[in-house]
């Protein structure tokens, strides 16, 4: 296959990227089981050469080609300097991976990324690999995994608005940004808003104003205003909750991740589809509903409505 081949079949897949811990691996590894109940033939790919602890087998493991205690050990450098040395070397031997990935011609395949920040917002080397990944025709989609704990303060999730709004116009892919570990979310403390507000990015000047009521960060209300006003001016980042135990919540991003993708399936996988939203609840596969969250918040704000209308 030429570097530049346009005669070979298209290829699908996801690029799971995101902070460390924001649950980029177990993605994958929930994405693949639900994906392959569908009928589709899914490959998980492990590009993070960190990730020693894999759930289950990959198809193609980068620790093949360059692991990060390695590289540590032969060049003395930090965990940091150490994940870049080996995007870097990854871009430098992409024949490996295009001779790898032929095998893989016909799947579905997932990209399980590092979780290293700067390689998403202004790194060069993992950018170049999804680009030579686009001249071997496959048609990717970038799912950007967020911890929804950062819902729960105000200041750190303008943070993650500025990080996904950075990698998005780095990385350069069609893009779906997630909110992961929603089932855990009611363990990190109240959401101030309801949680259309953080998926859907409303008004952000409501965020600032309960800023505000922080003394600490009174003092930087200007700062937090311009930077809610890049994020609104681009207009640009979005969110889709996760919880990789609900089928709704995973048929929700595989259905965004496609229309990002392009990727079309046909009327087997629907049927297939079909017959697994509708199926009864299995022991081997223990769902719930991420909407319940945000239905419990709903209740909660129309009570305390009407007890200060009873107030009155």
């Amino acid at each position: 296959m030429s570097e530049g081949s346009k005669g070979s079949s298209l290829a699908f897949g996801q690029v799971v990227i995101g902070p460390p811990g924001s649950g980029k691996t177990t993605y994958c590894h929930a994405m693949r089981e639900f994906l392959g109940r569908l009928g589709r033939s899914v490959a998980v790919v492990n590009l993070d050469p960190a990730n020693e602890a894999l759930p289950c087998p990959c198809a193609l493991d980068i620790a093949e080609l360059v692991t990060l205690p390695d590289v540590m050990d032969s060049l003395g450098l930090g965990p940091n300097g150490g994940l870049i040395y080996c995007m870097e070397y990854l871009e430098a031997n992409a024949d490996w991976l295009r001779d790898r990935l032929q095998g893989l011609r016909g799947h579905y395949v997932l990209f399980d990324c590092p979780g290293q920040v700067e390689l998403y917002t202004h790194h060069e080397s993992l950018k170049n690999v999804f680009g030579q990944l686009a001249k071997w025709n496959f048609r990717l989609a970038a799912v950007h995994l967020v911890d929804s704990h950062y819902c729960t303060d105000p200041a750190k999730f303008i943070s993650v608005l500025c990080t996904s709004l950075s990698t998005m116009l780095h990385v350069e892919l069609p893009h779906v940004n997630v909110l992961s570990k929603m089932d855990l979310i009611e363990q990190y403390g109240k959401l101030a808003f309801n949680l259309d507000y953080y998926t859907e990015v409303l008004d952000l000047s409501y965020l600032v104003d309960h800023l505000a009521s922080d003394p600490f960060f009174r003092n930087f209300r200007r700062l937090n205003e311009k930077l809610v006003e890049v994020i609104e001016d681009y207009s640009l980042v979005s969110f889709v909750p996760l919880n990789v135990q609900d089928k709704q919540s995973m048929r929700q991003v595989m259905q965004a991740v496609d229309k990002a993708n392009g990727y079309s399936f046909g009327d087997q996988e629907h049927r297939s589809l079909e017959a697994l939203m509708s199926a009864a609840v299995g022991a081997d596969f223990h769902f719930s509903s991420t909407l319940a969250v945000q239905e419990k918040y709903v209740q909660s704000q129309d009570k305390a409505v009407e007890e200060e209308v009873m107030d009155l």
